[in-house]
């Protein structure tokens, strides 16, 4: 305490030392038990050329006598009610803050040297107790502060007020060393949360950090992505802004430019603020936390700059719905959305306020009531000014009639309400006191109570809830209230124009401008149905079109070019593409990959229809040709072709025709199991039984060059033959099961391009030449014999027919490997027609010379047919036919 002392002594020789600057200054007193003391903004700050002097501004209506006024009505009220401090009379001290803190310090010292100076203080032993010497009824005082010598003692409870957020702290910084509570009712700063360093500070408007949220959310709900940010200098402005900002860089938001004024600045501090926000154009959008006179000024810089129409400005709660801070440049504030601290009108407070009259009671209860009077009509209630030190009016002014009605352009002041609520809290926590110290159903003041304990009643401001209209107000660990906003919007709308004929009148009715609600935030959700009646666009860049991303090129995040990604890429995000897995392409949103739809051959298609019809009608005549040979199985014709060789060759060739249909069926693992086998396995049994027949000829013809036979010629039989054909086709098979083994046949996905899938046989280069490579040994063997028995007899022509077929065969098949190892796509249908061609071949040149004579020349399927002018020798050993050909033979 003896600290406390010394501090105060100095306080009060400072002040002395500076109080003829300020001794005039006004306060409203309405004496009670206890006093709460009050400061409001009676008049405007100082502009920053008399700042200095502390020559406040006008009178304010809104923010200073209506506030008292309320104040006045909300304590007579408490005072008349029962229930609330039973036996105790609140008192009042209202003192004018001009919103500029130098003043509201020289008013918190007031407060703090009467409280003192009405305590005695005892030793420092601890025992320090502070009464009153008497109480008596209780008076109103309005004479000025230096002048009051006689005053009561007071008993000061707490402070509520002052209205700005960096006033609020500096008067924090003095109250809480003396442990007096404060309300705030306007100061939203979040510096003020912190209990560590303002633990005496409680408010019931809500936090910055609540209002810059719903202002981001605001932001985002319009898809402006780059803003501009203002703020008025100072702890609520700055302090604002810092949270917005966190709060911006962590949803994505840029701040094209910042920018921190004094509220008060001179034009040109506000020109050349404009001007860096004109540097970026595309930031059209202007988040402003500031107090109400930085949003009239950069209205007006905007008007200087001609840029009306083209910023949209989003205001906090300094702005509000306020019509002083729009008046004269609502153009350049159309469409501008503020946020207005959710408080319904105080519908009591009109119908006394209305009555108001500048009698001699109120002139007394409220001291500056004179001042607002004549402000506010432009008139004198006397023959000289009611204070001429803050305005100098002019002599030639009317004279007040007393009779003016303030109905004409009244607004309510926004604020009222929580003025009022943070009067009820005072009164209800020292309700609480009191009947926590004095007992339950005490009245009046008892010894517990004095001196008041600042920090008892503290606990209790923080542990009171009451009803206040529909809403519970009640206080956090930080002494901060819930969230509630309402979302304005300051738009044009037109008039219905009215019969008169002044159209200055007219115009002027037709272009009318007010504040909209559009919405509403609360406790974290951001409800706007409505939007705004004025939109621009905020964005550095527009939003990328689908399957493109985005190649940032500042440091800020939202300014970016858009670059697609490739054909095969999806985005993987906004600014990175990611390749799809072979065989999946990206969807219509090109975000995901979506497996590609496998192709395969169909059999509608052309070159499908043509190869199937050709295995068709070639299947149809083979087995016609197997027919017909068996139907004239005995005839010489058949005989000599050697039947059952023959017959192996159409088994061999109808299975050449078959093959064509699991090469063209869906590939599967049964399917590529019988492309695998059947194309070798055929061949086999067409050309072993070929190659055993012309290497019989051949041999034939080798044993008809010795003039005597000594010996038969071995493995002519017709056993030996079918053994032999039986052993080259055993070798086939080994082959293609030995390959089946080793590459088990399946059905794989083939991708010809990024964007194209096939379903195809698995089917390697070794796979495909191992089974037809013993099959092109064959062929080349029969060609090679086909040579050597070519000039054979007419009688005896089934080698050149063999020869013609194997020439052929070579022609198709070097041709095969070509078009076969070219491309992908048409192996399946060049196998195909290769195969099915090289069984049409052997049927047309083989069978069909002797389809011919079976079908057509009858006559000719006799032995006679076959027996030959020149002379020969027939020798017959063991059924087996030894031709030996005489002297032309030999001239091979």
């Amino acid at each position: 305490m003896t600290v406390l002392l010394l501090l105060l002594l100095l306080l009060c020789c400072c002040c002395g030392g500076c109080r003829g600057q300020w001794t005039q200054r006004k306060t409203a007193i309405l004496e009670g038990d206890m006093t709460i003391g009050y400061l409001f903004s009676m008049h405007e700050q100082p502009d920053q050329k008399s700042a200095h002097m502390r020559t406040c501004g006008r009178i304010w209506e809104e923010y200073g006598i209506q506030r008292a006024e309320a104040t006045f009505q909300t304590i007579e009220r408490i005072n008349k009610d029962p229930a609330i401090l039973p036996g105790i009379r609140l008192g009042v001290e209202i003192r004018d803050d001009c919103w500029y803190a130098p003043v509201a310090l020289e008013q918190t010292l007031e407060f703090i040297r009467d409280a003192v100076a009405a305590s005695p203080v005892a030793p420092s032993s601890g025992n320090n107790k502070t009464y009153h010497s008497h109480i008596t009824p209780p008076t109103i005082s309005t004479t000025p502060t230096a002048a009051n010598q006689t005053k009561r003692r007071k008993v000061l409870v707490g402070v509520i007020g002052p209205g700005s957020s960096a006033v609020s702290i500096q008067v924090q910084n003095l109250l809480q060393l003396f442990h007096i509570p404060q309300i705030g009712y306007s100061a939203t700063s979040r510096d003020l949360s912190d209990k560590n360093r303002f633990g005496y500070f409680l408010r019931v408007v809500p936090p910055d950090e609540l209002q810059a949220m719903a202002m981001l959310q605001i932001v985002q709900r319009y898809n402006w992505t780059y803003v501009s940010a203002v703020s008025t200098e100072g702890s609520y402005g700055e302090s604002g802004l810092q949270v917005f900002r966190e709060y911006a860089d962590r949803e994505g938001i840029c701040l094209a430019k910042e920018y921190s004024i004094l509220s008060n600045g001179v034009e040109h501090e506000y020109d050349r603020l404009l001007t860096r926000i004109m540097e970026e154009p595309k930031a059209r959008v202007i988040v402003c936390f500031c107090e109400g006179e930085t949003v009239n000024a950069i209205l007006k810089a905007i008007r200087r700059f001609n840029q009306t129409g083209h910023f949209l400005l989003v205001g906090s709660d300094g702005w509000a719905d306020r019509l002083d801070v729009v008046q004269g440049y609502e153009a350049e504030a159309e469409g501008g959305i503020s946020i207005r601290i959710h408080s319904p009108p105080v519908a009591s407070f009109d119908r006394d306020y209305f009555a108001l009259k500048p009698d001699a009671p109120t002139r007394a209860r409220n001291p500056w009531f004179q001042e607002f009077w004549e402000h506010r009509f432009d008139c004198l209630l006397s023959a000289h000014p009611a204070d001429s030190s803050f305005i100098s009016s002019p002599s030639s002014k009317k004279l007040c009639t007393g009779e003016e009605s303030l109905r004409g352009r009244y607004k309510q002041d926004t604020k009222m309400g929580f003025v009022i609520k943070a009067t009820m809290a005072m009164a209800w926590a020292l309700h609480h006191l009191q009947q926590s110290l004095c007992g339950a159903n005490s009245s009046g003041l008892c010894p517990a109570m004095l001196p008041i304990d600042g920090s008892l009643l503290r606990d209790h401001l923080l542990n009171v809830s009451f009803a206040y209209g529909t809403e519970t107000v009640q206080f956090d660990s930080n002494g901060n209230p819930p969230g509630w906003y309402d979302i304005m919007n300051y738009q044009r709308h037109q008039q219905q124009p009215n019969n008169s004929n002044n159209k200055a009148q007219q115009q002027q009715q037709q272009q009318q401008y007010g504040y909209v609600q559009i919405g509403s935030w609360r406790n974290g959700t951001l409800d706007m149905p409505d939007w705004p009646a004025k939109m621009v666009t905020s964005v550095c860049s527009e939003p990328c079109q689908r399957g493109q991303i985005k190649i940032i090129q500042k440091e800020l995040s939202c300014c970016w070019q858009c670059v697609p990604c490739e054909p095969h890429q999806r985005v993987l995000n906004e600014t990175a593409c990611q390749d799809c897995q072979w065989g999946y392409w990206p969807d219509l949103h090109t975000n995901e990959c979506k497996e590609i739809a496998a192709e395969f051959g169909k059999w509608s298609d052309a070159q499908s229809i043509v190869a199937v019809t050709l295995s068709v009608v070639g299947l149809l005549a083979t087995v016609a040709t197997a027919a017909v040979f068996a139907w004239h199985n005995n005839t010489p014709v058949v005989k000599a072709s050697t039947r059952e060789l023959t017959y192996i060759i159409l088994v061999g060739m109808a299975l050449c025709y078959l093959t064509t249909f699991p090469l063209l069926a869906v590939p599967s693992r049964l399917s590529c199991t019988l492309s695998r086998i059947l194309p070798g396995f055929s061949f086999s049994l067409i050309f072993a039984a070929l190659l055993t027949k012309t290497n019989r000829i051949a041999r034939i013809l080798a044993g008809s060059k010795k003039r005597i036979c000594t010996r038969k010629s071995r493995w002519l039989s017709l056993t030996a033959q079918i053994l032999i054909t039986m052993a080259m086709i055993g070798v086939e098979v080994m082959l293609i099961v030995s390959m089946l083994i080793l590459e088990p046949a399946d059905a794989v996905k083939f991708f010809p391009s990024r964007s194209r899938v096939l379903i195809i046989c698995d089917t390697t280069t070794r796979g495909l030449i191992a089974p037809l490579g013993f099959d092109f040994f064959l062929i080349g063997m029969c060609t090679v014999y086909a040579v050597k028995t070519r000039n054979l007899p007419e009688n005896f022509n089934e080698a050149k027919f063999i020869g013609f077929a194997m020439y052929t065969t070579c022609v198709i098949w070097v041709a095969f490997v070509p078009i076969y190892f070219s491309g992908n796509e048409s192996k399946t249908i060049t196998l195909c027609m290769c195969v099915s061609l090289s069984a049409v071949v052997t049927l047309v040149l083989l069978f069909g010379p002797k389809l011919y004579i079976i079908i057509f020349k009858p006559e000719k399927n006799n032995r006679s047919a076959f027996t030959t002018s020149a002379d020969l020798r027939i020798h017959i050993v063991g059924g087996t036919v030894l031709l030996l050909l005489y002297n032309w033979l030999y001239k091979i």
